[in-house]
Order: structure tokens, then C-alpha cells, then sequence
């Protein structure tokens, strides 16, 4: 049965009158007298009496009359809760972010949602990029903020990647270091310093200037976990190490960071991931939105510094 000729339906009904239905409706007479056609043949009866000055029910007119309206009434609330879906109205987005872009990334992207979606519950679990497709996979987390180096591949059938930035290594130097001035640095010129490493495989493989120029030998004095350690040893004057461009604003200011020659220059690819197959509700999709418009302006301000 089509809406369309059950709504003209409604219409002649209410106002008993082929022309003042077509006058509601924006129709001419006689589409609303072909559509109420259309309707009694596909009934098999006539629904209305047709009379010098409007129309009046049949029985079989008077007993589709209340069905008509329940129906359309019921098809037009399910057709404003489908639109309701689509907005976001509240519900919850659930974050995972591998640490680095929980220094200035993530924090600043959930800060602007609230201020524009301050009725959504937002959640953030870190871990590294193994930990975060694995939750994602589960669904634990609705986004995954997750990283890669160019020798690693994130390709998996079942996440989307969306690029958000390129995250460059730089070089963190006490401030009386003798290079703490420069604005470009080769490797060659610290062959000379104690680099300090991180002390979990994730970390050593972000901290290892190898990663840079393979042939480059670093001394490598200190190994520590936490990233408090390893900008205290630098400030001390007690070695040198790589900062990721996305905690460079997170960095202590008696750290000056450095960046390398374009050379030498390698950086991390960073994404956000979703399930594939999954529906994202409209609150994640608009953080996502939000993410990608923040992780574009960190990227402007990495290339200005």
C-alpha cells in the first residue's frame, strides 16, 4: 500500500472535499482523484460516495480511516527517531590514544567536543597501538588514536585508518648544550653525546636514533620508562634524546628541542582507526571530526616551529 495515497486519503477525509484535499495538499484535483482511485482499486471497494458537494466515507472508508491514521502517525515517529539518530543529542564517545598523543593531541580535541557537545560522556584509555587495535577489535573503544613508523604496517581488514598527522622526532638538548641554538641538527654533530633510551620495546624503538640513519652509532649511557626521567636526565645536562613533534608543547622549559635535517628527518604516521562494519553514532563522528581538525592545527604548528 503506498503512504502517499493513504496520506490524500487523509486528507479528502478530513475535509470531505476532492478540491479542498488538492488545495492542502499543493496537488490538482485530478492527482488526488487518480491517487484515491489507485487506493480503492488496490482495496477492491470504494472509499468514498462521490456527491454534488464533496464526498462522504463508505463503510470501507470509515473502517481504513483510524488504521490510516495510526499507521502514518507510527511511520512519522519512527521517521523522527531516525533523525533524532543523527543528531548529537548525548550518549558517549570512548577514546584510546597511545600515550605521545595523550600530552597535548587528545586532550585539546576532547576539550573542544565539550565545549560543543557538552551533554556526550567522553572516556580515554591509554595504551600503546597493539593495546588500542585489540580494544577497538573488542569493542571496548569506539576511536583508537594508533601510530606507525614507515618499516610498520597497521593494514587490517578490520579497521578504517584515517590519516591525522606525521609526527617527526626531535632532538631534546639542556639548555647550555652547546647545540641547544642551532635550528637544524645532523646526527653526525652528537655522535660525541649520551643519548638516553626508553626502557620498553615500544620506547626504544621511538627513541632509537638508528631509526634515523642506520649506520649511526649512538652511546647510549641511560635506559628509563618514564618520560619524566628522560627530560630530567636531559635538563641535567646528563644526555641527550628524541621528542616526538606531538609532546614538543608538553616539553619543560629548560629542555630546548631541535629539529634534524631534512635528511635525517623520519616521523611516525598517525591515524585514527574504527571498526569496519561497525556504525559509528553520530557523537563519534563528530569527534572525529573535531580530532582531524585538531591533529591538522598541531601539524601546522610543528611545521612553524
Amino acid at each position: 500500500m503506498d503512504t502517499s495515497q493513504l496520506r490524500t486519503f487523509l486528507q479528502v477525509a478530513r475535509r470531505g472535499s476532492i478540491t479542498a484535499a488538492a488545495d492542502e495538499l499543493g496537488y490538482t484535483q485530478s492527482a488526488v482523484s487518480r491517487q484515491v482511485a489507485a487506493l480503492e482499486a488496490s482495496i477492491g471497494a470504494p472509499l468514498f460516495d462521490r456527491r454534488a458537494r464533496g464526498v462522504d466515507l463508505t463503510a470501507h472508508g470509515q473502517l481504513l480511516l483510524p488504521h490510516a491514521e495510526s499507521l502514518l502517525e507510527r511511520l512519522d515517529a519512527t521517521w523522527r527517531a531516525l533523525r533524532e539518530l543523527d543528531r548529537v543529542a548525548d550518549g558517549q564517545v570512548r577514546v584510546g590514544a597511545f600515550p605521545t598523543a595523550n600530552a597535548l593531541l587528545i586532550p585539546r580535541a576532547m576539550a573542544a567536543f565539550r565545549r560543543a557537545h557538552p551533554q556526550v560522556a567522553l572516556s580515554l584509555t591509554e595504551g600503546s597501538t597493539h593495546q588500542q587495535l585489540a580494544r577497538l577489535d573488542a569493542g571496548d573503544i569506539d576511536i583508537a588514536v594508533v601510530s606507525a613508523f614507515p618499516d610498520q604496517r597497521l593494514s587490517d581488514r578490520r579497521v578504517t585508518l584515517s590519516h591525522l598527522l606525521d609526527d617527526r622526532m626531535l632532538v631534546a638538548l639542556s639548555r647550555d648544550h652547546p647545540l641547544a641554538r642551532r635550528r637544524r641538527l645532523r646526527l653526525v654533530e652528537l655522535a660525541a653525546d649520551s643519548w638516553i633510551a626508553g626502557a620498553s620495546g615500544v620506547e626504544d624503538r621511538l627513541l632509537d636514533p638508528k631509526r634515523l640513519q642506520p649506520d649511526f652509532e649512538p652511546s647510549l649511557n641511560f635506559a628509563v620508562r618514564e618520560w619524566t626521567a628522560k627530560l630530567g636526565l636531559v635538563a641535567a645536562g646528563l644526555g641527550i634524546t628524541l621528542v616526538p613533534s606531538l609532546a614538543a608543547g608538553a616539553v619543560r622549559a629548560d629542555i630546548a628541542l631541535v629539529g634534524l635535517h631534512p635528511e635525517e628527518r623520519a616521523s611516525r604516521k598517525v591515524y585514527a582507526a574504527t571498526a569496519r562494519g561497525r556504525a559509528r553514532s553520530p557523537a563519534a563522528r563528530a569527534f572525529l571530526t573535531v580530532l582531524r581538525a585538531q591533529a591538522h592545527e598541531s601539524a601546522e604548528g610543528a611545521d612553524r616551529g
